[in-house]
């Protein structure tokens, strides 16, 4: 037994060494100067990105193999590669080390989970009656940008009230264009109308600039003047108009009382406050903008229990803003690893003065202790849910007889109307509930199933997910989140779409797989689901069972991903041109033909010589477009 632990320690003294050696060979090239490097794995995968003043001396710091802790000796061993990037500055080099971080999610780093951008609200400038929405991505439309919200909620419900307080069109140009009489938002006092010309260039001119002094901090200006016009609408007895102007103020106090906290000492600024447990953490993240509350979200960064906090708190905040701009101002719950580097790093990523502070006194202290109490509080529901999750994964593995609790369910559905618009679905569950961003939709694409075929659509789906995960996955492959194998499997259905499921799986070489149907009764109540393996009876699990509450939640995902899916098919279906069929017909083409004529409808009717007198269409293109639409009829 003593000769067992000495070989293992002694294996493991002798990877560090040799760990330690290869990063020594390194340092003959190295220059004595600032950049990023990578610590790789045998397998190709990147273990740690890190950023150095001096490449040569951080890098020497390495090939000491016993004057680090456990994890650094672990990381260390393991180390079969590096990759350096000299930079003209520590500071660029910060700059890079975030994106490389976020980008790479290396295991030894502090990284988090970034799925989304944040969305804003867009007011366009391209249009005379410019329109008022929620945009998400990058900001290439004509417009100015309110934001970020933390949440699409935040903006909705931003959005809604701007409706009632300034009156401005949310509607598309398309819909814009076509109106002949108010929509239901000018009925229920939530716009204008100008499709109508129920209000001129000039006085939805006003409404706009209404909207930018209130989006801009300059919110109090306008209630004061519409406060005075109500009350000289008032005074010559005009008390529709007065009636009109005492809603909209109520609307803009009433985004301003759900906002909760709005500051009065600073206009613009991002708190960051960390409340951790050992190697779990929590980062609650406040954005104010134009002194107004636009949200907050937390986030779980990932790392391990011996980083600091000050640590853990400024590597999320350089990768936090990897991909967005700073604000002048940003506050934080405790001290950061250099912070100054930091605030100059993010200050050239967003070409103006960035400063990151403490906050000891004060409004700017009660408003980061309250970001504070939600890290706090968000942080113990994480744990009390992964505790729960936890117990139910265990009871999956007991109902199923697995091996293990289950670290990956994928669970498939299908969704479809007589056939058309067919759509498979995906989604994946785990320790950390449901993972959004590995969902998947499969377009149904052979054109031999007959209608409503759901056990072919079933086969065609898992073929090609298992077929493609037999190709891309093996030792050497990088893992992603298309060649993660799942330690079990769920299906809506009983024997028969279980048969045709293993039949699926064989094709492929991936039968070793868990696969379960899960059927509801012949009365399609919910609780009595019978549940099908291969080889086993079909039993059912106690109706107060949490597993089985589970197992419904799984499967009426499932069912909600695919009918979403099959909609955002079905509505762009029927959205789509029939022009587009048509050889020769691009996007110029296209748009001058609904220019004069409308809609693709008076294309369609247009005579042979109406469409001659299109501007880009000649004579052969013109009688194509005609015998098209003469054919089809």
């Amino acid at each position: 037994m003593g000769d067992n632990s000495d070989s293992e320690e002694h294996l493991g003294t002798n990877s560090r060494l040799k760990g330690a050696a290869r990063i020594e060979a390194y340092l003959k090239t190295l220059p004595d100067a600032p950049g990023v490097y990578r610590m790789i794995n045998a397998k190709g995968e990147v273990l740690y990105v890190g950023k150095a003043a001096n490449l040569k001396k951080r890098v020497a710091a390495y090939a000491k193999p016993t004057a680090h802790s456990y994890r650094l000796q672990r990381m260390i061993s393991e180390t079969a590669e590096m990759i350096f990037i000299s930079t003209a500055s520590e500071t660029e080099a910060l700059l890079l080390e975030s994106n490389l971080i976020k980008r790479l999610k290396p295991r030894y780093n502090v990284s988090y989970r970034d799925d989304k951008s944040f969305p804003n609200i867009l007011l366009r400038t391209d249009h005379a009656f410019p329109q008022i929405l929620k945009h998400r991505g990058a900001k290439s439309r004509d417009g100015i940008y309110f934001g970020p919200f933390a949440s699409a909620g935040a903006v909705n419900m931003t959005l809604n009230t701007l409706q009632r307080a300034f009156l401005l069109r949310s509607c598309s140009d398309a819909v814009f264009q076509g109106r002949t009489r108010p929509c239901l938002l000018f009925q229920i006092k939530r716009c204008s109308a100008p499709c109508t010309a129920r209000i001129d260039s000039e006085g939805y001119a006003a409404l706009v600039a209404q909207a930018k002094a209130f989006l801009t901090g300059k919110s109090r200006n306008v209630q004061e003047d519409l406060a005075r016009d109500m009350h000289a609408s008032s005074e010559k007895t005009d008390f529709e108009r007065a009636a009109q102007l005492r809603d909209r103020i109520r609307a803009m106090s009433h985004i301003q009382s759900r906002q909760g906290i709005n500051p009065s000492t600073f206009s613009e600024a991002d708190v960051f406050a960390l409340h951790r447990e050992g190697a779990q953490s929590c980062v609650q993240v406040f954005f104010f903008r134009a002194g107004q509350n636009w949200g907050n979200r937390p986030f779980f960064p990932r790392h391990a229990a011996e980083i600091p906090s000050s640590e853990v708190l400024s590597a999320f905040i350089g990768q936090f803003y990897d991909t967005r701009l700073a604000p002048e101002l940003i506050l934080v719950s405790e001290e950061i690893s250099e912070r100054a580097l930091l605030a100059e790093a993010l200050c050239i990523r967003a070409d103006h003065k960035v400063e990151i502070a403490i906050p000891a006194r004060g409004e700017k202290r009660e408003i980061v202790l309250s970001a504070l109490h939600n890290a706090r509080a968000q942080l113990a529901r994480q744990q009390a849910e992964n505790a729960a999750q936890r117990k139910l994964l265990e009871g999956v593995a007991e109902t199923f007889t697995l091996d293990a609790p289950p670290k990956r369910i994928e669970v498939y559905d299908n969704s479809h109307i007589q056939g058309a618009n067919a759509v498979g679905a995906m989604i994946v569950a785990g320790p950390d509930g449901f993972q959004k961003a590995e969902y998947r939709k499969f377009n149904i694409k052979s054109v031999e199933l007959a209608p409503g075929d759901d056990m072919a659509m079933m086969r065609e789906v898992l073929t090609r997910r298992f077929g493609r995960l037999m190709r891309e996955s093996g030792e050497e492959a990088a893992e992603t989140k298309w060649n993660k194998w799942p330690d079990l499997v769920l299906i809506d259905g009983g024997e028969a779409q279980l048969e045709a499921a293993h039949r699926a799986l064989a094709e492929v070489g991936a039968d070793d797989i868990v696969v379960i149907g899960v059927a509801k009764s012949i009365e399609r109540e919910s609780g009595r689901e019978h549940f099908h393996r291969q080889g086993q009876p079909p039993f059912r699990l106690d109706e107060k069972s949490p597993v089985l509450y589970y197992l419904q939640r799984l499967r009426d995902e499932a069912h909600r991903f695919a009918i979403g899916s099959h909609r955002k098919q079905r509505a762009k279906a029927i959205g789509a041109s029939p022009l587009e069929e048509i050889g020769g017909v691009g996007a110029t083409r296209k748009k001058a033909l609904l220019a004069h004529f409308g809609s693709a409808k008076g294309v369609t009717q247009a005579s042979l010589a109406e469409l001659e007198a299109v501007e880009g269409v000649s004579s052969a293109l013109a009688r194509k477009i005609y015998d098209f639409f003469r054919s089809e009829g």
